[in-house]
């Protein structure tokens, strides 16, 4: 009889979905959509063990080996620590049930179906990447490599909502922009929470956060400089409780937008304009007539996004171009910085799917080796991303859409 907490089989499969959904989302994606989403059995059979990672890692890093500078070394207390250790646990498995909520109460308002099976399976299964992050606070000087997976976990979600939530693709960043405020604001409450049972802890945070005199936490990573001002998130906090005690609807919508947008770190340039976008894509792609085209701007919780897509069809061969622009907004350039500086390679008899730098440009590829589909898509160091998929081999896509991918990255943005 076997007594272990998860058998080999189970193991096995755990960890060839972590492999899959890290290695092959869009794939992925398809069959969990066809999985039941019952919480219960994500939970017990996944979440349980990936959630301690950040858990039990945190509790060795800030307990047990400790933050060091300048040859000083400062520990949380062992009994604090397990605390800590317990709590956050629990909250973050609580977390991914109340993203879920979020999740699927958002759907309407991006024309997605909502239905809480599909949207606790979206929001599960793509925090992978940030559970696996955690391992990283073993060193706690290595902490932002842990930030860096979990902002992979941002592309994830990016590349399931239209397949679990069935929203339109124009819809994905929009949608996707919405979980991560929700995420950011509900990280910061587990973070505080934590914070009550762990004196020490919020003693080293409060004393880190002390360095600056400046009223904001800044992040940097390669490509984007993130700067999230505090002083301007408690001042439209202030101004939201204001209004919405004096009943005025629209000063309270106001200063909502003016939170969302300090908590993702302002603006980043002015989007570049649909029509500009637009003008890049060719009338033919080889022997491919354009049949269709569309070119939008949208508003979402104060961020401007532009979306251009064109379909190109010739007999049985079908090709579309998506081009989006991220680097508008700093948290989703960074979001998706957790992809571009990723490498990786997965391969079976049938499929390859690699993630590789060319000069200062991220490629993502994955085709069928019988050239009967790919889907390529490039991340640009302006912050537009553009993505081609379609019934035709990996390298024809490619010799189409590189050129493509030069001529926008040439775009420069007004700050």
């Amino acid at each position: 009889m076997n007594t272990s907490p998860l058998a080999s089989t189970d193991r096995a499969a755990l960890l060839q979905r972590v492999l899959d959904i890290l290695m092959r989302p869009r794939d992925t994606w398809l069959q969990i959509d066809a999985e039941d989403g019952n919480p219960a059995r994500i939970y017990l059979g996944y979440l349980v063990f990936l959630a301690a990672i950040p858990a039990v890692a945190g509790f060795i890093g800030y307990s047990l080996i400790g933050v060091g500078a300048f040859g000083i070394s400062v520990r949380v207390p062992v009994v604090q620590g397990l605390v800590s250790m317990v709590v956050g646990y629990v909250l973050s498995l609580a977390m991914v049930y109340v993203l879920a909520l979020i999740a699927n109460m958002l759907a309407p308002r991006f024309q997605a179906q909502q239905d809480m099976g599909s949207a606790f399976k979206l929001v599960a299964y793509a925090s992978t990447a940030g559970m696996l992050g955690g391992v990283f606070s073993i060193l706690p000087s290595l902490a932002m490599l842990g930030l860096l997976a979990a902002l992979y976990s941002v592309y994830l979600i990016y590349t399931g909502i239209p397949v679990l939530m069935k929203a339109p693709q124009e819809k994905a960043v929009g949608y996707t922009a919405a979980l991560v405020v929700c995420g950011i604001l509900a990280g910061i409450v587990v973070g505080l929470a934590t914070s009550l049972v762990t004196p020490g802890a919020r003693g080293l945070g409060a004393g880190m956060a002390g360095m600056g005199d400046t009223g904001s936490v800044a992040m940097k990573v390669p490509g984007t400089d993130i700067k999230i001002d505090t002083g301007r998130l408690e001042e439209a906090s202030r101004k939201m409780e204001e209004a919405q005690a004096k009943g005025d609807t629209q000063a309270a919508a106001k200063a909502a937008t003016e939170m969302m947008g300090a908590a993702l770190g302002g603006k980043g340039g002015e989007p570049f304009a649909p029509k500009l976008l637009r003008d890049t894509l060719p009338e033919r792609v080889g022997d491919l007539p354009r049949t269709a085209i569309e070119a939008r701007s949208e508003s979402a919780m104060g961020m401007q996004f532009t979306h251009v897509s064109a379909q190109y069809t010739h007999e049985d061969k079908e090709l579309e171009i998506q081009i989006q622009d991220l680097g508008a907004v700093p948290a989703l350039r960074m979001a998706m910085a957790g992809w571009a500086t990723t490498t990786a390679e997965s391969e079976n008899a049938d499929e390859v799917e690699r993630i590789y730098r060319q000069g200062d440009t991220t490629i993502k590829e994955s085709y069928r080796k019988d050239g009967s589909s790919s889907d390529v898509a490039l991340m640009l160091p302006n912050g537009v991303m553009v993505q081609a998929y379609g019934r035709l081999p990996v390298e024809d896509l490619k010799r189409h859409l590189l050129p493509l991918g030069q001529k926008l990255g040439a775009l420069r943005r007004a700050s």
